[in-house]
This record gives structure tokens, C-alpha cells and sequence, in this order.
């Protein structure tokens, strides 16, 4: 019986699935990839991995096909994976042994690192960047509503101790096209939130957006959780993560337009 399947939702993503790949290939009994008809060779670096590919529309809430991914499987245990993401040799020999003591928990927290600009993140809340990726096959789906929303699981959920690392930018450059793509979908939910809504609420949400919650979530994550420990790098991180608060609120106000 398989015991470990590999979900993956992929677009255009050549410079990171080999790595990906690389790190579960003769490990995991098998690997799903949706591919949203990438153009750029994705799909066949991924069958190069005995990977199969199933080729889906690229929605713009890409949860939409890694749940795809993940109905497709057929292991005991189901390991979801983006392709910046490399599952470390640790995390590997742990996820091992919960199989083979054939753990009464349905899904478990995986500590994540995650690179920026030439370092990994240790403060500003970045660390351990707790994610829900392991779950029994049937027990775990995400609601596909956010970009950054978390699987439900149903039953009891644990811990893991060892790392999954997160490479998800190339450079600055690279840092900015993500950061602007998940603010425009950020403001089509403020959309949806706000349509048909009082004048109270919408000058609620102005103060909330443009004001209150950059400045909190600067404090929050570069004083309370301090982010000024790593370095310039924790600056630009925190100051950046605020500034989405404002910028998605004015790509809303775009909308309406």
C-alpha cells in the first residue's frame, strides 16, 4: 500500500520544481502535479521526476488546483507541497517514523524556514513559520477561499520539530511580482467583502486598511517579535508585509473605478 503522495499546484515554475522534486523523488510513493498550462516547460521537468501531470486552467486562487492535486491521491498520507519548497532529509526520516509507528493523530504542523533576500528568516514571526501540510488521505482539504489560508483537517492535528525550507524568492525583483499579485487578489476579497455594504463600514475598513493595520503589523512583527534581528533583511521584510494592508486597499478603490 502507498504510504506517501506529493500534491502540487505548478505555473510556470521551471526555476524551482527540480529542486522541489529532487528532494522527494525515491521517497514518496507517488508525485500529483496540476499544472495551470504553464508555458514554460514545467510539466515535462515534471514528468522527468515520474511525476503525473494533470493540466487544469491557472485559477487565480491556485488552492484550487492543489486540492485538485490532492483528491487525485492515492497514499495513505497525503504531503502538500509548493515548488519552492524542499522537503529536508530530516523532515523526511521524521514523517517516516510517524508512518511506521502509525500515528492516531489525522494531520500534523510543519515548522517552515523561509528564505529572503540571502538569509532565512529567524524573528519578526517568521520563524517557525507553522503550516498544516500532512494529513491522512481524506481527512485534510483546503477551503480555497485565501491566498494564504490553511488546510482544515478533521480530528486531531500534532507538531512536527523538523524544518520544511521555503526558497520562494529569486531576488528582489522576484520578491515584488509575488508581493503585487497577492495584494491584487487581497483587494478583489475586499471586493467581494464590501460589496453592498453601509458607508459606516466602508469608512471603517479605510481607517482599518490605510492606517491601523500597517502600523500594528510593522510594530508587531519588527518590534514584538523582532524582526530587527535579522538585519536589513528583517526591515524590509516587515516593512514590506505592512505595506500590503494600503496597497491592496488601493488596487480595491482601482476596482471600483
Amino acid at each position: 500500500m502507498k504510504k506517501i503522495s506529493i500534491a502540487l499546484a505548478t505555473y510556470n515554475e521551471k526555476d524551482n520544481i527540480s529542486k522541489c522534486l529532487k528532494s522527494v523523488q525515491g521517497w514518496a510513493d507517488e508525485i500529483i502535479v496540476v499544472d495551470g498550462t504553464s508555458s514554460d516547460g514545467t510539466s515535462d521537468i515534471a514528468e522527468s521526476y515520474g511525476a503525473k501531470v494533470i493540466t487544469k486552467p491557472n485559477n487565480k486562487n491556485f488552492h484550487i488546483n492543489k486540492q485538485i492535486a490532492i483528491d487525485e491521491c492515492s497514499a495513505q498520507w497525503i504531503l502538500q507541497l509548493d515548488a519552492d519548497e524542499v522537503v529536508s532529509v530530516g523532515l523526511r526520516r521524521e514523517i517516516d517514523r510517524l508512518v511506521i509507528s502509525n500515528s492516531a493523530l489525522n494531520g500534523y504542523w510543519i515548522p517552515r524556514k523561509n528564505w529572503f533576500l540571502g538569509r532565512f528568516l529567524t524573528k519578526g514571526g517568521q520563524y517557525p513559520d507553522y503550516t498544516l501540510r500532512l494529513y491522512r488521505n481524506g481527512k485534510g482539504k483546503l477551503p480555497q477561499k485565501d491566498v494564504h489560508e490553511q488546510a482544515i483537517v478533521e480530528g486531531e492535528v500534532g507538531f512536527l520539530k523538523e524544518d520544511l525550507l521555503h526558497y520562494p524568492y529569486k531576488d528582489f525583483k522576484a520578491y515584488m511580482k509575488k508581493w503585487q499579485r497577492y495584494n491584487i487578489f487581497a483587494a478583489d476579497i475586499l471586493r467581494i467583502k464590501l460589496k453592498n455594504k453601509s458607508a459606516i463600514e466602508h469608512i471603517k475598513v479605510f481607517f482599518l486598511e490605510l492606517l491601523l493595520k500597517p502600523l500594528w503589523w510593522f510594530v508587531w512583527t519588527y518590534g514584538r517579535h523582532k524582526g530587527f534581528v535579522d538585519g536589513w533583511q528583517g526591515f524590509i521584510f516587515s516593512l514590506f508585509s505592512s505595506l500590503r494592508f494600503p496597497v491592496s486597499y488601493i488596487e480595491y478603490l482601482r476596482f471600483k473605478v
